[in-house]
């Protein structure tokens, strides 16, 4: 029987927009467009205190999404802990991430499991589930291939990238190569908005930073600006609307995207799209699996002064930055929605 009603899951943190929230919105919108009915599937999502980490995930393991008002649901795409363990007889997974601070994350700065018997027990039961619920599915795919490596090291289970592009490619347009670089993401330690500002004290003038995104580090990016005496030449914008950002883009001499070991990320095909050069850290993950140094942008270590030899050397030759941005986009341009709808619904 061809598939026609299909549910995509997803785990929502009221009032938060990221990556995630725009990657399953985008795919309901994409699934409508090519004929299916398609619907989304919320259930509000809490990380702390960890002790209710279960709780949430036996919430969506109590759902049972086979059908709908009498009527048959043909598929259910699942996506980030702990959607996954909703019940439906043909579930097919398109994994965004786990519960990293459970995983890979686990004895850093970004993680609150220790080594304590309560952590580790807890931990083992995240590990085991979610190799019981993903096994469950159809087919499993992730959504880029640092994804799909952390699958395979901790859960023993495979899965394919489906790489897919960011929520405004149609709009993002090339424009001339500014005085400033631009950071986007959400202000959070993982992202590491502290390093792009402590660049800046290596930056030549007159560059400035551009800095787009809210977070619960915000105000102590803001602090560490005015102690560093950046300040003035930092501006932070907050959350903007998508017409405001493809402008910020378009004027952009260049896009710093240095996270900590991200999944996929949106910023670097955003950037490549608007024909911008991408400057990242060496343990940035995903931003790796498309920013070659030296050909559409530079991989740099994990520091300030690396970071600002980076942005200098831009500043000082934009036609070096033109040709960067050119092949980010011969890049970017190659990743569509049509294989990742036809793989997910085969």
């Amino acid at each position: 029987m061809a598939v026609k009603r299909i549910v995509v899951c997803e785990a929502q943190v009221p009032f938060v927009q990221g990556g995630a929230e725009y990657h399953v919105r985008a795919l309901v919108t994409q699934l409508r467009l090519r004929g299916y009915q398609a619907e989304l599937v919320s259930i509000p999502f809490k990380w702390y205190p960890k002790e209710e980490l279960l709780s949430h995930a036996a919430a969506w393991r109590l759902v049972d999404l086979s059908e709908a008002n009498g009527q048959p649901i043909d598929l259910a795409i699942v996506t980030k802990f702990p959607s996954y363990f909703v019940r439906h007889p043909n579930k097919v997974a398109w994994l965004i991430h786990q519960h990293r601070a459970a995983y890979d994350l686990c004895g850093t700065v970004y993680s609150d499991f220790g080594h304590n018997e309560g952590d580790v027990g807890l931990r083992e039961s995240l590990l085991r589930l979610d190799r019981d619920m993903l096994g469950e599915c159809r087919r499993v795919f992730a959504n880029a291939r640092n994804t799909a490596n952390r699958l395979a090291t901790f859960n023993g289970l495979q899965a394919v990238p489906l790489y897919h592009p960011p929520p405004c490619a149609d709009h993002l347009e090339p424009g001339p190569y500014g005085d400033y670089v631009l950071f986007v993401g959400r202000l959070e330690s993982i992202k590491r908005p502290d390093l792009a500002v402590k660049a800046m004290c290596h930056i030549d003038r007159p560059m400035r930073l551009i800095v787009v995104g809210e977070g619960t580090q915000r105000a102590q990016t803001e602090a560490l600006a005015a102690s560093l005496g950046v300040a003035d030449r930092i501006e932070f914008r907050g959350a903007t609307g998508e017409r405001d950002l493809v402008e910020l883009y378009k004027h952009a001499l260049a896009v710093l995207y240095t996270p900590y070991d991200e999944d996929f990320g949106y910023v670097t095909l955003e950037a490549f799209l608007a024909r911008k050069p991408v400057i990242t850290a060496t343990d940035a993950g995903g931003p790796l699996e498309f920013v070659e140094d030296g050909v559409n942008g530079f991989v740099c270590a994990p520091e300030p002064e690396a970071v600002a030899v980076a942005v200098n050397r831009l500043a000082a030759d934009r036609a070096k930055a033109a040709s960067l941005g050119d092949a980010g986009f011969t890049r970017a341009r190659a990743v569509t929605w049509d294989g990742v709808i036809e793989k997910l619904v085969a």
